[in-house]
């Protein structure tokens, strides 16, 4: 079961742990990569990003939640975590390239920008589609993307 935060704009969900534990596996997740989340949401996720990666990229298009895991995060003492109120559509190519992105929302396709900002034998790790969605993998090669499907979900739609 998973929780629902209700802010002015909306609802919106904490995926489960099991679900949380997935992405992060199949990201693979080194102490040296940098990587970029989209959907901050509470912060749980990031926190466990910010334990395996040199540096952590968050964006939360809700200003609410941002500013609360942003707290949460800052209490706890990471300093490896840079968050920022934007569309998780854009990524954030200041910073680019990543060696994993994750995606804790699922659009209906995958955004050209978070592929333009993966680094060559990067992971994404994104749940795609609208009513019907699979968890996708797509690694980036030098010279071709490789796409994997993990399992059905079922996500909050990435809002632009």
């Amino acid at each position: 079961m998973s929780r629902t935060v209700e802010t002015d704009l909306k609802y919106q969900t904490i995926s489960q742990p099991y679900i949380v534990a997935a992405m992060t596996e199949a990201a693979e997740i080194s102490p040296q990569d940098k990587v970029l989340e989209i959907g901050t949401g509470s912060g749980y996720q990031t926190a466990i990003l910010g334990e395996l990666a040199q540096e952590v990229y968050t964006i939360e298009i809700i200003p609410e939640l941002a500013e609360i895991a942003s707290h949460i995060l800052q209490e706890l003492g990471y300093h490896n975590i840079h968050s920022k109120v934007d569309d998780g559509y854009l990524g954030w190519a200041e910073y680019a390239p990543y060696d994993a992105i994750l995606v804790t929302a699922a659009p209906p396709n995958i955004p050209p920008q978070l592929k333009e900002q993966l680094a060559t034998n990067g992971r994404i790790i994104i749940p795609v589609g609208t009513f019907s969605q699979e968890l996708l993998i797509l690694k980036k090669t030098v010279d071709v993307w490789v796409q994997q499907s993990m399992f059905p979900v079922r996500f909050v739609p990435l809002t632009r």
